[in-house]
């Protein structure tokens, strides 16, 4: 299966708040979230080398309409919600159509 569509996305928390930011966006991998959608195959939250308070969130889906409805569930929705109170900004994203590479964790 290769991901048809993406997304990266940079979040900045709130001074002192990267590390709990980190923490709810990785529970986007637990069962039933949507990382760990079988249509979700890139589920990459990094923190930037130079400020802990960014966060960089990078997936890869299967189609940009599995991506949509899988993050208009329950799931996704409440995570987005709880990010509200992290951050300092709003955040930035930017889509793509993945080309060719690797993800191996």
């Amino acid at each position: 299966m290769s991901a048809a569509y993406g997304f990266n996305a940079t979040l900045t928390a709130t001074p002192g708040k990267g590390d709990q930011l980190i923490e709810l966006l990785l529970t986007g991998l637990d069962e039933g979230a949507p990382g760990a959608s079988e249509h979700c195959l890139v589920y990459l939250v990094s923190r930037s080398a130079s400020d802990p308070d960014t966060v960089h969130v990078t997936e890869g889906w299967t189609s940009e309409e599995d991506h949509h409805r899988i993050f208009a569930g329950e799931a996704a929705r409440d995570i987005v919600a709880k990010t509200g109170g992290l951050l300092a900004k709003e955040s930035e994203y930017t889509d793509y159509v993945p080309v060719r590479g690797k993800a191996s964790f």
